[in-house]
């Protein structure tokens, strides 16, 4: 139990919060939400005990195991495998004091730590370390890579896994999903589920903190207070505090008015079933969310594009690559006005070099790409926070962009991104990366373009900026691309998913939900077409074929029982010898030859039990390539 009493935290002399108490039990999976600076990873940091209190009580049960991932990772030498296993502090410990009695020649210690590391899962650690590398987009090979051989990306990852490694009491994640993609966000949204200590999440994905949590503690207005229920939950019980506030329901009638005109659109040009399905259900919750973003610092729209040629920009038989190496072959694809398009596939699968190619930042291998003549691209990427000038406002940008407007209406303008006052007037280069982001957005949004490239465009961006370019993108009338790991983002502004993987891009007739399940499959390795290719057979030549396939097959299934025979043996006399050295007895001093005879048949069983396992494995593997 996590136990905050009338707390209360600042920064310099800004209060964060005051007076807010609330109390987080062991198992729950609690988010937290609230603008960007509104205290939420300080709280994490007085969990960790980097920060005190102001004000108030704060306690919880001594010696939690509190994990965490780490903002910076050391370009070390050390493989990468290696760097996410140490993430179990106790299992390396424990090697190490085994490594120590093993050189002391100190048996006794030797069984002891042999028995702690069998406790607490030690002879699975690299398994499960491997297994956590997968699940984040790691190949096997890059597994004995050294760390410093990532990019910072990759080494977040490689942080995120450390984390999750630790055999923790409470996990503390902050932005857990910045540096994934849309399957790694899945994956670890399933790994989470099953998590079985205490969640304390941070995170601006909508469907990732309903999936996940079943409490939210918000803050905002100077108060941390906790809900019971999910986001979606919690979103309800805050609209209908704020749908009360009459200075609300003016704005809120304009959202809803931007929302169910977008419901019309598409309920016109929805063709797919199982996409409008997905789709109605999500428009279903769209005016609950409205009232929950009443009180939303943003407020921006796109106007109609000049301009609409069809189709705006097309890609006929395009070999997409670097170099020598091609990732996808012979594309074809027309945008044309209305157009919004969300793409999926897998890491590494293409997607941003095929966004590149249509924004004309990179040119196809082979192939051509045809745009009209009024095309007008607003292409957003993370690189391209990095080109913003540093030293310059918010308001030299946009002055650049229009130099015949008036600083009155550049600033209203930027108002609807949140930069007001002197914020229009300060350099970037203190901005955070949400602030920056913002920034980049704006400078795209005034460019009025005719067609959106967008890849991964929510990075940093908080819920109420989400929210906000979600009904801005739903209200605009041109052409969208998308690349998001975002799926509430995807559910609300694309009609249609193309799926990008096996070197080609081919419309994906489903939704989300079949994706994951795509996803599932894809996992498993599953191989049906060597199967399907298989000629038909009547019943009595399939049963002819399968008896000479289980009389050809018997030496391999031989071979799996006598190993199997062979494990079981060696575990019961294992457990008895187990037995055997937890009795006090055996390490009297009387017994000093009995224990010294035990001892030895351990390690003599311990590594026969382990040839064993090899030999079962083998004969498993041997009849699985036999099938």
């Amino acid at each position: 139990m996590l136990n905050f009493k009338n707390i209360a935290l600042r920064r310099g002399v800004r209060v964060l919060f005051s007076n807010s108490s609330f109390t987080i039990h062991k198992g729950q999976k609690v988010g937290f939400t609230g603008a960007n600076g509104a205290g939420k990873s300080s709280l994490f940091a007085l969990v960790k005990n980097e920060l005190h209190l102001d004000e108030g009580d704060f306690s919880m049960p001594p010696n939690l195991e509190i994990a965490h991932v780490a903002q910076e990772t050391p370009a070390v030498a050390c493989s990468a495998i290696d760097y996410v296993i140490d993430g179990d502090q106790e299992y390396r410990r424990l090697q190490a004091q085994l490594k120590k009695a093993e050189q002391d020649d100190d048996g006794l210690k030797q069984a002891e730590y042999h028995a702690l590391l069998d406790v607490i899962g030690g002879y699975t650690a690299v398994a499960r370390a491997s297994r956590l590398m997968n699940g984040l987009g790691f190949t096997s090979d890059q597994e004995n890579n050294s760390v410093g051989s990532f990019s910072g990306g990759w080494r977040m990852r490689l942080n995120l896994a450390q984390a999750l490694m630790c055999r923790s009491d409470v996990l503390l994640l902050d932005e857990p999903t910045n540096h994934l993609d849309l399957d790694a966000v899945i994956w670890l949204q399933d790994w989470l589920c099953k998590y079985p200590g205490t969640l304390m999440l941070i995170s601006h994905d909508r469907d990732f903190l309903d999936t996940i949590t079943d409490h939210i503690v918000h803050i905002e207005q100077g108060k941390a207070e906790i809900y019971t229920g999910n986001y979606s939950a919690f979103e309800k019980m805050r609209a209908e505090k704020l749908s009360q506030q009459q200075s609300a329901f003016l704005k809120q009638q304009r959202e809803i008015a931007h929302i169910q005109s977008f419901v019309d659109r598409f309920k016109a040009q929805a063709t797919k079933a199982r996409q409008a399905q997905s789709r109605v259900k999500a428009l279903e919750r769209m005016e609950l969310i409205a009232m929950a973003h009443v009180d939303s610092p943003f407020d921006f729209s796109f106007a109609k594009p000049d301009k609409m040629p069809n189709p705006l920009l097309s890609l006929d038989k395009t070999d997409i690559g670097y170099g020598s190496t091609c990732v996808l072959k012979k594309v074809g694809l027309s945008i044309s006005p209305g157009d919004r398009i969300g793409l999926l596939g897998p890491n590494g699968a293409g997607k941003s070099s095929l966004i590149k190619v249509l924004a004309g930042d990179m040119q196809p291998l082979l192939g051509t790409r045809y745009e009209a003549e009024a095309l007008k691209i607003g292409y957003f990427a993370q690189h391209q926070l990095e080109q913003l000038q540093l030293d310059e406002t918010p308001l030299w940008h946009l002055q650049k962009l229009d130099k015949q407007a008036t600083e009155k209406e550049l600033r209203n303008f930027l108002g609807g991104f949140d930069f007001r006052g002197d914020k229009v007037l300060e350099a970037v280069r203190p901005f955070s990366g949400g602030e920056k982001a913002r920034l980049v957005l704006a400078m795209l949004v005034y460019q009025n373009p005719n067609l959106l490239l967008l890849d991964e465009p929510t990075n940093h961006l908080d819920l109420e900026m989400r929210h906000a370019l979600s009904v801005a993108l739903q209200d605009y009338q041109g052409a969208i691309v998308v690349v998001s790991h975002d799926r509430h983002l995807l559910r609300s502004v694309t009609d249609q998913l193309l799926l990008v993987a096996g070197s080609k891009v081919q419309p994906f007739d489903g939704d989300l939900d079949d994706y994951r399940l795509w996803l599932t499959e894809q996992k498993k390795g599953e191989e049906q077409t060597v199967a399907d290719a298989l000629p038909t057979v009547s019943r009595k030549d399939q049963r002819k074929l399968d008896a000479e396939r289980r009389q050809r097959n018997k030496p391999l299934y031989d071979a799996l029982k006598k190993a199997e025979l062979a494990v079981e043996k060696y575990h019961n006399e294992q457990r008895q010898l187990e037995q055997l050295l937890a009795d006090p007895d055996i390490y009297a001093e009387t017994e000093k030859a009995r224990l010294k005879q035990t001892l030895e048949r351990k390690i003599q069983i311990d590594r026969a039990l382990d040839e064993a396992e090899a030999a079962w494995m083998e004969a498993e593997e041997n009849i699985e390539n036999a099938q």
